[in-house]
């Protein structure tokens, strides 16, 4: 498991401090009262990025403090950072995941500040998945409480645990379960900036239509398929999983840059061979040679299922829609979609 590095309390204070004054001269860097009266986002990566954008519209400057191609779990603060934080108008996180942005807001005391692990329900989820008995149909895998209690543990080789509850971050792999977190963002910049509230409204509503239409294409695009089990190197789509009816298969748990014990490499082979498992799955932002590994001693395929924690140039997409529609594409050809 990676080691997590922090800025200490202390340092974050003095740098807050120190840096802050200086700030508003630095170019592409959001700062409250801007000249041409924007409000100042500063999103913690790319899925808090993107709903500032499509929320905020012309009426807001957004800036992420995770660079593209920059993996978010293991994100540095720099000084310059937390001052950005502390001259924001809003900021926009997910607690849990990137345990120094949790660190930096904490000390930067904005007053418009977002969690979105609270607009929605973060559950536990563990690198394996659960058999849903040939559950195929539209309600598998939709219940609240299905499934919790067997993975409420976290097992050895999962990672780290996120959230202080332990619940899984990756939320936004959900449509629905995204769009809970875009209206509670509209919300937000409605408080923040009264005299627009309109138009955040306007906008979270069309968001909110257009990621209902996603979740219906994917209800509908993996309704039938040959198995329901795939296997990934970053256990980060249970959620997705769990919404559609499917068991994910993590190689390294939630943390994509764990490595896998023996055991549980044996353990996936054998998974694999009885689930008729066709690909491993790999992503952008982290090495694929344990997938690749895996599906070499295994004989599989391998393919791209991309957590959209960030976009480059190798993103199967230019946002978060057309990334998710390719995940959805690549699930369809390994699972047999019929």
């Amino acid at each position: 498991m990676n080691v997590r590095r922090l800025i200490p309390t202390a340092a974050l204070a003095g740098a807050l401090a120190l840096a802050a004054p200086a700030l508003t001269a630095c170019s592409g860097t959001p700062s409250a009262g801007a000249a041409d009266g924007r409000l100042a986002v500063t999103a913690s990566f790319y899925p808090m990025q993107f709903l500032a954008e499509q929320i905020g519209g012309d009426r807001v400057q957004v800036a992420s403090l995770t660079k593209p191609g920059v993996e978010p779990h293991d994100l540095e603060i720099t000084p310059k950072q937390t001052a950005q934080l502390g001259e924001s108008d809003v900021v926009l996180y997910l607690k849990g995941l990137q345990p120094a942005v949790d660190e930096a807001v904490a000390q930067a005391g904005v007053k418009n500040t977002v969690d979105a692990a609270t607009l929605t329900k973060l559950d536990a989820h563990g690198p394996g998945g659960h058999d849903h008995e040939g559950a195929h149909g539209e309600e598998a895998g939709h219940s609240e409480e299905a499934g919790h209690s067997e993975e409420a543990g976290h097992s050895e080789g999962d990672g780290h645990s996120h959230g202080e509850a332990g619940g899984d971050p990756h939320v936004w792999l959900d449509p629905s379960k995204y769009a809970e977190i875009a209206k509670g963002v509209g919300a937000a910049l409605e408080k923040a900036d009264p005299g627009h509230a309109a138009d955040y409204r306007k906008n979270t509503d069309e968001l909110v239509g257009k990621l209902t239409a996603l979740d219906t294409e994917f209800k509908d695009g993996l309704k039938n398929t040959a198995t329901r089990t795939f296997i990934t190197t970053h256990a980060a789509f249970g959620y997705l999983a769990e919404r559609y009816g499917l068991d994910q298969e993590g190689i390294s748990g939630v943390d994509p840059e764990s490595e896998p014990s023996p055991a549980r490499m044996k353990e996936l082979q054998e998974r694999a061979k009885k689930e008729n498992v066709t690909t491993v799955f790999f992503e952008t932002l982290a090495s694929d040679k344990t997938a690749k590994s895996l599906a070499a001693d295994s004989g599989l395929k391998t393919d791209v299922l991309d957590p959209l924690e960030g976009i480059t140039d190798k993103s199967q997409g230019a946002d978060y829609f057309e990334v998710m529609r390719s995940n959805l594409k690549n699930l369809q050809k390994a699972l047999g979609a019929k």
